[in-house]
């Protein structure tokens, strides 16, 4: 269990909250729950319910909510691609089609080695630059997107961005 594992740290996240806003620190501790099992499991939802005086239920719908938060097993790194409106009237479908064809999967697979699950997302606040792709993984969260509207960002670039991210240990 979380609590046992990772009391200190558990107690480093609550205290940073008044004690009667214990709720306010479900976020890091989905994200801790996360970083343990690999993504966030009915026990983790259960773990953190119990962890900041929230229902089970309150607890899924913060998780459901963010794209940080996934409820299934992907790979070490998640590739999300915007693909909302306006990133779609430049270019995301089509990008987000040819990088997974670069990598060999599908949208919402996972590469063969396991490194890269490629999925779309709703909005990267990054409309003006699109297309553009952000990287989860350990060491957190990296956008890359185009230096200027007139030069989008290319799959094989992206492909490249991907590749090095691959030898990263």
């Amino acid at each position: 269990m979380l609590a046992e594992k990772y009391r200190s740290e558990i107690d480093t996240i609550l205290n940073r909250y008044p004690t009667d806003q214990k709720r306010s620190a479900v976020m890091p501790l989905l994200y801790l729950a996360q970083r343990e099992y690999g993504y966030v499991t009915r026990d983790a939802l259960c773990e953190v319910s119990e962890l900041t005086g929230l229902t089970p239920a309150e607890v899924a719908s913060v998780s459901g909510f963010y794209t940080l938060y996934h409820t299934r097993h992907m790979g070490k790194r998640r590739v999300q691609v915007c693909a909302d409106l306006p990133c779609a009237l430049r270019g995301a479908e089509k990008f987000a089609e040819e990088l997974c064809a670069g990598l060999g999967v599908k949208l919402g697979e996972t590469t063969a080695d396991g490194e890269f699950t490629v999925e779309t997302v709703t909005c990267l606040a990054g409309c003006d630059k699109a297309p553009l792709f952000q990287v989860q993984d350990a060491e957190g969260v990296r956008y890359y997107e185009s230096e200027a509207p007139d030069r989008p960002l290319s799959v094989e670039k992206a492909l490249e961005i991907l590749s090095g991210l691959r030898h990263k240990t």
